[in-house]
């Protein structure tokens, strides 16, 4: 990495929004790829997730930094799509119906894009019809929902459900997580996915695109 490239990587690291556009904006006024640029961002995105996964960050240290992220990327957002840089894959992500918790939900999405994915956020209290509706008019390969109330779990089979009424089940990998759901539970109603925190999620999703 070059000096400028560093101070955006340091930048995007330590949750600098407003020097993360700065610095985006001075890589692109110098020449620098908008894909190139994104490279830095999403390698300084994959450092905060092991900084969390090894016990140095916590929760508000990833929000800062993919924060901090989310700012570079409107800038550099325009750039990628004039240079036809297609994103990683394509996430359709909320908070499943009934359920009005967002911080996860937010913080995965944040993740997630700093892993190069494109998140369309659908909100909190999402129908499991809507969830369904979104990843076929977007073509999405991935649909993560959220719930963080036990009452609201039972939704997440809404969704499975949903998926195979439309005849797209074989088409999307389905993600569940949130503080009350576990494996077990992901298994027993038929999602693809459980994680247990947002840097998982984002590492899980990359690898459910590869396949």
């Amino acid at each position: 990495m070059d000096a400028l490239q560093k101070e955006l990587y340091n930048a995007i690291l330590e949750g600098q929004r407003d020097i993360a556009k700065e610095k985006v904006e001075q890589a692109l006024a110098d020449g620098m790829e908008a894909g190139e640029v994104l490279d830095v961002m999403v390698t300084a995105m994959g450092e905060v997730g092991r900084l969390f996964e090894e016990g140095e960050y916590f929760v508000p240290e990833m929000l800062i930094a993919a924060r901090a992220m989310k700012t570079g990327m409107e800038i550099l957002k325009p750039k990628l799509v004039d240079a036809d840089i297609q994103p990683a894959g394509l996430v359709v992500a909320g908070t499943v119906k009934g359920d009005l918790h967002d911080i996860g939900k937010n913080l995965v999405g944040m993740m997630m894009e700093g892993k190069g994915l494109e998140v369309i956020d659908l909100g909190t209290d999402v129908p499991a019809e809507r969830f369904i509706t979104a990843a076929i008019e977007n073509n999405a390969s991935i649909i993560c929902c959220s719930a963080l109330l036990t009452t609201t779990m039972g939704e997440m089979r809404s969704v499975v459900d949903a998926a195979i009424a439309a005849g797209v089940r074989d088409k999307v990998t389905i993600m569940v997580g949130g503080a009350p759901v576990n494996e077990t539970f992901a298994k027993s109603i038929g999602a693809d996915i459980y994680t247990a925190d947002a840097a998982s999620a984002a590492e899980a999703a990359v690898e459910a695109l590869k396949k």
